[in-house]
């Protein structure tokens, strides 16, 4: 884990966060939950993650997840709703993007999912509507209990 000082009190931290820490900031942020049994299998396979830590807690977060040269996802972008409107998600998209251009073949397809409002935050690092070429759909096999 490589860490690089962002403020005096603020860190980024290029790792997955603990199964506890992704729960709670998704919670916070107001995310759909996923199951810990989930986070734990799906966290260590992440492409690419940062985190954006301040005291040691993480209030921002971002990752990469796909196959590593067809196809990357940018996946559970989320700033705590007390830091929140301080650039931080920006500041996490920026390393995704700066990952992405090192990292991703020619041609390689990045994509993501829009929650409300997000998308103007999205589009400012040239993502883009794919409808009505392509509609996302999802899939979910074992959904949560009501």
């Amino acid at each position: 884990m490589s860490e690089e000082t962002r403020e005096p009190q603020e860190t980024l931290v290029y790792a997955p966060p603990s199964v506890e820490t992704y729960m709670a900031l998704r919670a916070a942020a107001g995310m759909h939950s996923r199951s810990a049994a989930g986070a734990a299998r799906g966290l260590p396979n992440s492409l690419f993650a940062v985190q954006i830590q301040r005291a040691g807690e993480t209030i921002a977060m971002g990752r990469v997840v796909g196959d590593g040269g067809c196809f990357y996802q940018v996946v559970d972008i989320a700033v705590h709703p007390a830091h929140q409107g301080r650039g931080l998600g920006k500041q996490i998209m920026g390393e995704i993007r700066a990952f992405i251009l090192r990292e991703a073949p020619e041609n390689a397809f990045v994509s993501l999912l829009a929650d409300g409002e997000a998308h103007r935050l999205y589009a400012q690092f040239d993502f883009v509507p794919t409808a009505p070429h392509a509609i996302g759909m999802a899939w979910y096999p074992k959904p949560a209990p009501a």
